[in-house]
């Protein structure tokens, strides 16, 4: 589980920066059944609604799916957990997934179901991070690293085989989408360093739990070696990147 609150704070704001590129095809098709794949705390429900969008959130965690259903009363929101959707056949015109394919168990089987929930001419968009240039984040474990305590390393992902803008574009094609492409997009992630220290670390999930699992002084240990590292950032910002997948069914 993840504290809601924090990932608002947090990972919302960094990830905010692609929900207007991801509803673009939302626009653009007038889309009326909308999907938020992976919603977290609603932040592309919310965009899509006042698009005028009739929007179906889904996430895999009860806390989140609760504080959207509270922040959206007018969203439907329920309890999926990828590959697998409780929707029949073509019941959307558009699926977006904000940060999300990455975490799916079977990228494949993913895409298959994500197909299959939209309508022929439904449309598709999905982003996800360039893990490799994502120092907001990789910071916390070089702090544990430089503090003494050997991070774990990012978990293997199903997804990684994918990543790269031709492989997921290949995929999308093998899966029966039409007019797959994936665009790159870089901004700064300007934030308050110890705020972000405080958020990432309370709403990363199991990747960064390990450090609120030490010692009091250790956790100290770690978050001075973090602010050091981030410094040079206090200033213009994290350096992001991400991919964004568009694809019509």
């Amino acid at each position: 589980m993840t504290d809601p609150e924090a990932y608002a704070r947090g990972f919302a704001s960094l990830t905010a920066h692609t929900v207007d590129p991801l509803l673009n095809l939302v626009r653009k098709s007038r889309a009326p059944r909308l999907l938020d794949l992976g919603c977290g705390t609603g932040v592309v429900t919310a965009a899509a609604l006042a698009l005028g969008a009739d929007v179906t959130a889904v996430d895999a965690d009860l806390d989140m799916l609760e504080h959207t259903a509270r922040a959206h009363p007018h969203a439907e929101v329920r309890l999926a957990a990828l590959p697998e959707l409780p929707f029949p056949d073509g019941a959307f015109d558009a699926v977006a997934g904000n940060f999300v394919i990455q975490h799916a168990p079977d990228t494949p089987a993913t895409l298959a179901e994500l197909h299959r929930v939209l309508r022929p001419g439904g449309t598709l968009a999905l982003s996800w991070w360039k893990r490799e240039e994502m120092p907001a984040t990789t910071l916390l474990a070089d702090a544990a690293t430089a503090a003494g305590l050997p991070g774990p390393p990012p978990p293997p992902r199903d997804f990684d085989p994918y990543a790269s803008p031709a492989a997921f574009t290949t995929l999308l094609r093998e899966t029966g989408f039409a007019g797959g492409a994936v665009d790159t997009l870089r901004w700064r992630h300007r934030v308050d360093l110890a705020a972000w220290w405080d958020d990432i670390t309370s709403a990363a999930g199991p990747r960064f739990a390990f450090i609120l699992e030490q010692d009091a002084a250790t956790i100290d240990r770690i978050r001075h070696a973090y602010l050091t590292l981030a410094a040079p950032y206090a200033e213009d910002g994290f350096p992001v990147c991400a991919h964004l997948a568009h694809a019509t069914r």
